[in-house]
């Protein structure tokens, strides 16, 4: 990420739960062995903070009135907001050997409590008929995420933050790159600000599904990584590499629905897509969402040996 000279790139794993695991072994996959152990996965830790009111609010505010009860559940210096057993956390990242990465922001949508479609229709009107109320919740969730971040940051040091952003369908985003900037990237200023004072040089946007019209907006605020979930073939990298060079680093990038199908097109797909990326720096090779049960096992495998071939 920093373009300097690595011996190789990371070699890390996508996501893989336990249903997968069980599927697998019904095709072959050794019993009691994980895929770190089978693959030679690099470790990497990712932690996420909880940035939620806690309690859950029954029925979220949809007016200034409301914000107050919201702004209590909000306590950056509640122990419990911090990773489980913190003490020793903090022990072993100061002498670990692999990258540490925060989730800091849940995006706009899901910190305006959007959980089903009610709250999204309530959401939507909300933006347009009391943006004021929508500002104020959202800085409100900015500047508590800080606070937060400051505490854990005092006493470790990480190597990026991800803001996850689901706030797009495969035709595009929900709101535009102008409300989008106006409500969500202003209110995240202030946990810019901490991230950069404290040294955290990889701002990663992780998104999902078709967030294209957004990566100029993205780029203008600081972000300098997208990672793109579950595009289905709506971000091509090589695009953005072209449009953004070294500025915007990578990760992921290979479409997941390809290692549904044969041989040849998981060949196509990584064998195309990842050296001519690999070969500006600045990228991680990864499937661009999480592994699921549709992915048979031999294919797994004959990706991951692909991409170890590559590396």
């Amino acid at each position: 990420m920093a373009y300097g000279q690595p011996d190789r790139p990371p070699y890390f794993e996508e996501g893989i739960r336990d249903d997968v695991i069980r599927a697998w072994q019904q095709q072959g996959m050794p019993a009691g062995k994980t895929p770190s152990e089978l693959f030679g996965i690099d470790k990497r830790e990712e932690i996420m903070l909880e940035v939620e009111p806690l309690p859950w609010p029954k029925e979220w505010p949809t007016s200034m009135a409301g914000l107050g009860i919201l702004r209590d559940r909000l306590d950056p210096l509640d122990d419990e907001r911090l990773p489980a057993g913190w003490p020793d956390v903090i022990a072993e990242w100061r002498t670990r050997d692999y990258p540490v990465l925060i989730r800091v922001h849940r995006g706009f949508f899901q910190t305006l409590g959007v959980g089903d479609w009610r709250r999204f229709e309530d959401v939507i009107y909300l933006v347009k008929d009391d943006p004021i109320f929508v500002q104020e919740l959202l800085n409100m969730q900015g500047i508590f995420v800080a606070r937060l971040l400051e505490r854990l940051l005092a006493e470790v040091t990480i190597d990026g933050a991800i803001f996850s952003e689901a706030i797009a369908g495969n035709s595009g985003p929900l709101i535009s790159p102008a409300m989008y900037e106006k409500f969500a990237l202003a209110s995240y200023e202030p946990i810019l600000e901490v991230l950069r004072r404290q040294g955290v040089e990889t701002i990663i946007a992780r998104t999902y599904a078709n967030t294209r019209l957004l990566l100029p907006s993205f780029v203008k605020w600081g972000f300098n990584c997208l990672w793109a979930c579950e595009t289905a073939g709506a971000m091509g990298y090589a695009d953005i590499r072209r449009e953004y060079g070294p500025d915007l680093r990578l990760i992921a990038g290979i479409d997941t629905d390809a290692l549904r199908g044969d041989k040849e097109t998981i060949r196509r797909e990584v064998e195309e897509k990842v050296p001519p990326l690999l070969a500006g720096g600045g990228y991680i090779p990864l499937a661009d969402g999480r592994i699921r049960a549709a992915i048979p096992y031999e294919n797994y495998v004959y990706y991951r040996q692909l991409l170890e071939q590559i590396l």
